[in-house]
């Protein structure tokens, strides 16, 4: 008898549809791992064009700086003019919106799925994220799954964002909170040109 992890038996087409799970699971991730080694190349242009042929939406005058990882490019939509920095990671499992003059900085992670600890057998719960015109995070901020950051909000660097922020609202914090309101609530700019060879 065939038992799975935790034991349990399994059926006969209860293996062959793990089985191909598994094989279709190892295909996305050697996909993955040539896409992330992409992230290398120092040019905007073959990157971003390699970023939209994965499937991911990529808005006109946005990037992807050297080093981002991506899971499951398929989900992600990036509106205009948003930049994403160096070493951030980006969650595809579940819908990500990211909306236009977002500026993300480096090794921000945005993440949609995680395990229901409350669970017997620790499931992946998922829930979108999304991301509206002229939020600013900062360096190293962790965006938790089912949040909302509304237009023009700031998240400070180190902040684990686990509740969703209202429009310019300045959060901080681990958990985040509010610590400020942002001043100008009818934001027009466009960011500066990227960095050429990140």
């Amino acid at each position: 008898m065939i038992r799975d992890k935790n034991g349990q038996p399994l059926t006969f087409p209860e293996v062959v549809s793990k089985v191909k799970n598994r094989l279709w699971s190892y295909v996305l991730d050697f996909h993955l791992c040539l896409l992330n080694l992409t992230t290398l190349i120092p040019s905007h242009l073959i990157r971003n064009t390699i970023w939209r042929l994965s499937g991911l939406k990529l808005g006109r005058h946005s990037t992807l700086h050297t080093g981002v990882r991506v899971f499951n490019p398929h989900h992600i939509r990036i509106g205009e003019g948003t930049i994403v920095g160096y070493r951030s990671f980006l969650d595809g499992r579940d819908q990500l919106i990211i909306g236009d003059h977002v500026d993300i900085a480096s090794e921000v992670m945005i993440y949609n799925q995680e395990h229901d600890i409350h669970s017997h057998d620790f499931r992946p719960i998922s829930e979108p994220v999304i991301i509206e015109d002229y939020v600013f995070i900062g360096p190293r901020a962790i965006i938790l799954p089912g949040v909302k950051i509304g237009k023009g909000a700031v998240v400070a660097a180190g902040a684990v964002v686990t509740k969703d922020v209202a429009p310019f609202t300045i959060v901080g914090g681990i958990p985040a909170k509010e610590i400020g309101q942002r001043q100008n609530t009818n934001p027009t700019y466009k960011l500066g040109r990227f960095k050429l060879f990140q």
